[in-house]
């Protein structure tokens, strides 16, 4: 499933020996799966530290652990690591993991969750908000839930507005309208309350 050179599992020995604890391995994930903005992560990981739905890669003095739901993503991928005189560069190389942008002939739902996670989320997310689609209507009309940091703010109906709602109708031309069906007056952690002066994450 995902090939580790030499080199690489030089680099891994290496840092695992420093960490001073037997049984140390590196588990490995991926952050935003099938969006533009995924990425790997690598950390060091202790054999109480599993959840149980990894998968194990036996390598020579350690074991790397893919996490479960990072598996199909990961697949194919290559670990290598460049050594030079300064130091050196680790590269994974993971084809599969930033998905398929969904063409004109797919649902018009997986459209839009693609334009959520893969651009209006990562710029919410700087305010500690999520939103998700909760359906879309009949004659185009997409109903969200804001959560998070969103969930009650006071700068909500201006990231409705100005950056949700005209983000997807530029991307998703039959998209004719954008509601929020969230109960804002039960949001615990709002970024912004409200009635307070912020900005936007779409605000320039």
């Amino acid at each position: 499933m995902i090939q580790i050179s030499d080199t690489a599992q030089e680099h891994f020995r290496r840092l695992i020996a420093q960490q001073g604890t037997d049984g140390t391995g590196i588990r490995l994930s991926v952050r935003a799966a099938g969006t533009p903005a995924a990425d790997c992560e690598l950390e060091f990981c202790e054999p109480q530290e599993l959840t149980g739905d990894e998968w194990t890669v036996e390598c020579e003095g350690f074991n790397l652990y893919v996490a479960g739901d990072s598996a199909r993503w990961l697949e194919g991928a290559e670990i290598d690591y460049q050594p030079h005189r300064t130091g050196g560069q680790l590269s994974i190389r993971a084809p599969k993991i930033k998905g398929e942008i969904p063409g004109a002939e797919a649902g018009l739902i997986e459209r839009v969750r693609y334009v959520l996670d893969a651009e209006i989320n990562p710029r919410v997310a700087a305010h500690g908000g999520r939103i998700t689609l909760l359906e879309v209507e009949a004659g185009g009309v997409v109903v969200l839930q804001f959560g998070g940091g969103c969930h009650g703010c006071g700068m909500v109906d201006v990231t409705l507005k100005q950056g949700v709602e005209k983000t997807l109708r530029e991307r998703i031309p039959e998209i004719t309208a954008v509601r929020d069906a969230t109960d804002h007056s039960t949001g615990a952690k709002p970024y912004y309350r409200r009635r307070a002066h912020g900005s936007s994450p779409y605000s320039a």
